[in-house]
């Protein structure tokens, strides 16, 4: 059975690195693993996406709105932006640290206080909202760096068909050297949250 991770969040936030490292570890566990991520088309702070589909054949990166079994949100409102990607009963895994956009900035909008409420849903269309502010829980690992290691943590927990040491291989194989203990560390914190 084909996984769909859909993953979202903003430039500079290191969602590139965050989908190389799911792909690796899904590869490690011997799937067929395609990708994708949009790079390029935005500036630091704007939009950026991701999806990573793997199973046992799988032939396009790209997931349908509503077929996503996971969404990986790297901040909220980029959550809610992509949860009609999520199906129902699906998970949402949502870091709360919020990077504003430009018209809340600027005051011409006000950034929404309702996101978990809204991005869960209700009903047959629900969807499971595990929340945490990730950045904040790096923090008390002393560097905030390791944000998004902390949420594929998270992330593990959910894709149960693929090994914790494939998740530590793939975090050995892409991040530096010079912090890969605190990425491991980091990423058995997220293991952790519930």
């Amino acid at each position: 059975m084909t996984k769909n991770i859909m993953l979202g969040g903003v430039g500079g936030q290191g969602l590139v690195m965050t989908t190389a490292i799911i792909s690796e570890a899904a590869f490690r566990a011997g799937f067929d693993v395609k990708t994708n991520d949009v790079i390029g088309l935005s500036q630091r702070g704007g939009k950026v996406w991701g999806s990573v589909r793997y199973g046992e054949e799988v032939f396009s990166p790209n997931i349908m709105p509503g077929q996503a079994d996971v969404l990986l949100a790297l901040e909220p409102l980029e959550g809610l932006r992509w949860s009609g990607m999520v199906k129902a009963g699906g998970v949402v895994l949502l870091n709360t640290s919020r990077i504003p956009p430009v018209p809340v900035i600027a005051e011409k909008a006000a950034y929404p206080e309702d996101i978990e409420a809204r991005i869960a849903g209700e009903g047959e269309q629900a969807v499971e909202v595990r929340a945490v502010n990730a950045l904040e829980e790096a923090r008390g690992l002393g560097n905030v760096r390791v944000v998004n290691t902390v949420t594929i943590g998270m992330l593990s927990v959910v894709l149960e068909d693929i090994p914790v040491d494939c998740w530590h291989q793939a975090i050995e194989a892409i991040v530096p050297e010079k912090t890969l203990a605190l990425n491991l560390k980091a990423f058995e914190l997220g293991r952790e949250i519930r």
